[in-house]
Order: structure tokens, then C-alpha cells, then sequence
């Protein structure tokens, strides 16, 4: 257990996409940063759960992978040295008595910080499981077993009879990125219609019509066939109750995340159906000096993007610094003029 107290100007909770390139804004206004996340390494879902995945909306790139994502916004805001406290968690945070805040974490770091930084995404994850007989004599991590909630290396998927669950945008993505590996793709969802992204709903179909993906609408699990653990069958049925039986030998059920915000639903801030209300203009919470930017925060408009959550942390630096320095003026130059430390 660490008992020296560690100061910055920042504490940033959540070292994801968003808590990381707060880091790389606040160092652009001169505020130092500590960054604290329950994982062991940096990326949060980008990295935890599907690093391989291609991400389309990132400004300047066409399509990135998330785990290079991270590893470039790592480089990014590398100038301003941040100090990272990795597979902790804050369970304690307290104003002290010259309006600091002190934060201490499961092993007993202990940060004096005079603006916090709630960048949790949608705090501790995991997968929601479909109500499936026997589902965990299948359960395990790639390329054994037969039910993966999560895609680490898309090769594990290479010539296997994948069969995906869900109508949302994971679901979707991962029907078109494993068509040219698979040996056969399956997607079963319980309408015709899909909740995902229009451009990515329009690929998929496009490969269905051309056989290398087989919609298997309007279907929901039903079962599972297998022998030692290893999945063979799918069985899937319709709202009459007829079944079909798909050859299997992976299950990826995407039904999203089920959502524990832990220790920050006892801190006092606004919350609303696990949502941080936050003050757009600025990220601001309804506490003094906390402020929360990324998934976790909700107000009218919010876009649940990575650019979104990038414009957020920007806003949140710069109200960070007036805070910290009234009476002093902000000249905000742009980056092109003003560069970055060991820029040239």
C-alpha cells in the first residue's frame, strides 16, 4: 500500500480514447495530469475489447484500428508526462479544505488534485449474456471453446463457422470484417431492421446478397449443441417457434454491456439512468472542480461518439484552467502556432 501523497493539477479517472486525449488538451493549457483506470494498460473498451476492430469516424483517418487509435493518442499527449496508476480503481474521493480534491485508490494511491476528470466510459463492463441453457460449458477466450462475448484477433475467426446475435453496430461491424476470413458468417437478430450504422447495415447486406454472410431474420437464440465444451450447433426459432439448427463453432452474442458506475454513484454528482449531467459548453458536473467527458455524461444532443467525447475533454481543460487561474488571462493559440514541447 502506497501512502505518499502525489500532487497534479489534474486527476483524470478512465484512461480510454477520451481520458487520454484529455490529457494530451490539458498539457496544451500547462495543467498537469494523473491518470487512474481499473484495467491493466491503457485503451479502455478500444483495447479490452475489440483492438482489432476498424473505427470509421476518426477525423483524418478513413478507417483506424482501435488499438493503433490508442497507441497514437499514447504518442500524442507523451509530451506532457503524464503518470499513469493502472488495475485500480478510486474508491474514495473528498474535497479538502482549500476546495482540493483527494482521491485514494483500490491499492492505496493517494492523489491531491485540484480538478478531477471523470472519463469512465460506461464504467465497469462486461458482456449481457443471452438467457441460454448451458451457456458456460461453451464460455471461454478464442480460438477454444465456442462462446466469445469479445474480439481481441480477428485471425482466432480465420475458416470457422461463426454465428453473430444482435441488430447493433458491434453485431454489424463484425459480420463485415469476418466475411473475408470466416469460413461462413450467420447473423441472427430478432427483426429485419438493424440498429447500426447505415453505411455499415448497407455493407452487410451487400455481402448477404452475395452469399458470404446468411441473415438469419427475424430469429433469436433458442439453444446450444455441443460435445466437451466445444459448440457445434446453434439453434436458433422464430416467433411461430419453428427452429433452424446452425452449424457453429463460434457464438458471438452482441447485446451490449451491462453498465456498474461503482464508487461514483456515492460522490454526489448528478446522475441520471447512469449518466453524468454535465454542462456542455464547459463538461462541467454540478460539483465544483469535477468535471466528466466520453460515454459517461448525458445532456440534450449528446452524440455517444469518440469525436464527441474529444470536444468535450477540450472544453473541460479549458474551463479547468480558468478555474484554477482566474485572474489570468487564457491566450489560446492554435496548435499549428503554438506547436507542442519537443515539437519542431
Amino acid at each position: 500500500m502506497s501512502e505518499d501523497l502525489q500532487k497534479t493539477d489534474v486527476a483524470i479517472i478512465g484512461a480510454g480514447p477520451v481520458g487520454i486525449f484529455a490529457v494530451f488538451e490539458c498539457g496544451m493549457v500547462n495543467l498537469s495530469c494523473h491518470v487512474i483506470d481499473a484495467l491493466a494498460g491503457p485503451g479502455g473498451q478500444c483495447t479490452a475489447l475489440y483492438p482489432e476492430k476498424p473505427i470509421y469516424d476518426i477525423p483524418g483517418y478513413p478507417a483506424i484500428m482501435a488499438g493503433e487509435l490508442i497507441d497514437k493518442l499514447l504518442q500524442q499527449s507523451e509530451p506532457f508526462k503524464p503518470v499513469y496508476h493502472y488495475a485500480q480503481q478510486v474508491v474514495r474521493l473528498e474535497v479538502s479544505d482549500d476546495n482540493r480534491w483527494m482521491l485514494e485508490t483500490s491499492t492505496g494511491t493517494r492523489i491531491d488534485a485540484a480538478a478531477v476528470v471523470i472519463a469512465a466510459g460506461v464504467g465497469a463492463f462486461g458482456p449481457n449474456r443471452p438467457p441460454l441453457a448451458g451457456i458456460e460449458q461453451y464460455e471461454g477466450h478464442p480460438p477454444g471453446h465456442g462462446v466469445h462475448y469479445f474480439i481481441s484477433r480477428r485471425e482466432d475467426y480465420r475458416d470457422r463457422n461463426v454465428v453473430i446475435a444482435g441488430g447493433g453496430d458491434s453485431a454489424v461491424d463484425w459480420a463485415v470484417s469476418l466475411a473475408e476470413l470466416a469460413a461462413s458468417v450467420s447473423v441472427v437478430h430478432r427483426r429485419p431492421k438493424f440498429r447500426a450504422a447505415p453505411d455499415s447495415a448497407r455493407k452487410m447486406q451487400e455481402l448477404a446478397d452475395s452469399g458470404m454472410v446468411d441473415l438469419i431474420i427475424p430469429y433469436q437464440l433458442h439453444g446450444l449443441e455441443g460435445v466437451g465444451g466445444e459448440l457445434r450447433t446453434v439453434v436458433v426459432s422464430d416467433l411461430d417457434g419453428n427452429h433452424r439448427r446452425l452449424r457453429a463453432d463460434v457464438l458471438l452474442p452482441f447485446f451490449g454491456l451491462s453498465q456498474n458506475l461503482g464508487p461514483i454513484l456515492d460522490w454526489g454528482l448528478n446522475v441520471d439512468r447512469h449518466h453524468i449531467i454535465i454542462e456542455p459548453g464547459t463538461s462541467a458536473t454540478d460539483r465544483q472542480g469535477i468535471f466528466a467527458i466520453g460515454d459517461i455524461v448525458s445532456y440534450p444532443g449528446k452524440l455517444k461518439l469518440i469525436l464527441t467525447g474529444f470536444a468535450e475533454a477540450a472544453a473541460a481543460a479549458h474551463a479547468i484552467y480558468h478555474l484554477l487561474h482566474p485572474d489570468q488571462a487564457l491566450h489560446f493559440e492554435h496548435s499549428t502556432t503554438k506547436g507542442v514541447p519537443g515539437s519542431s
